[in-house]
């Protein structure tokens, strides 16, 4: 058994694809849109087959999101070394996003750096 893919709702359909297409290469199939339910998403592919399906309402909640919340928390992203961890991690900072922690060792050996990225959900980057 396998997960066939995590879905997002988001504020900002384009700009959360381009962060995607950007930062971690996804690439991304035609935009669906459904005129009577308002409903538009796409789904966007990354190297290894996870899929990612970003989706959009005319009408929804935008709560204020806590990371030590119950419920999914965080997307992680192996990038396959330490020094891709970083590199990414800097990029990110550079262009404006918040840096949670990291890069770092964690007490359960994990290297990573966590960033508050597209619509303050939270991204983990890993080797």
């Amino acid at each position: 058994m396998k997960i066939e893919h995590v879905a997002m709702y988001v504020n900002d359909l384009e700009r959360t694809k381009q962060f995607f297409e950007y930062y971690f290469k996804a690439t991304s199939n035609e935009r669906y849109h459904n005129p009577k339910t308002g409903f538009s998403s796409y789904f966007l592919t990354f190297s290894d087959g996870a899929r990612l399906e970003i989706m959009h309402k005319a009408q929804m909640e935008d709560a204020k999101k806590s990371f030590v919340r119950t419920g999914f928390i965080h997307l992680a992203f192996s990038l396959g070394s330490k020094e891709k961890v970083d590199q990414l991690t800097q990029q990110l900072k550079q262009d404006g996003y918040e840096i949670l922690s990291g890069p770092r060792t964690t007490g359960d050996g994990y290297y990573e750096s966590c960033v508050v990225a597209i619509e303050e959900n939270l991204i983990e980057l890993t080797v």
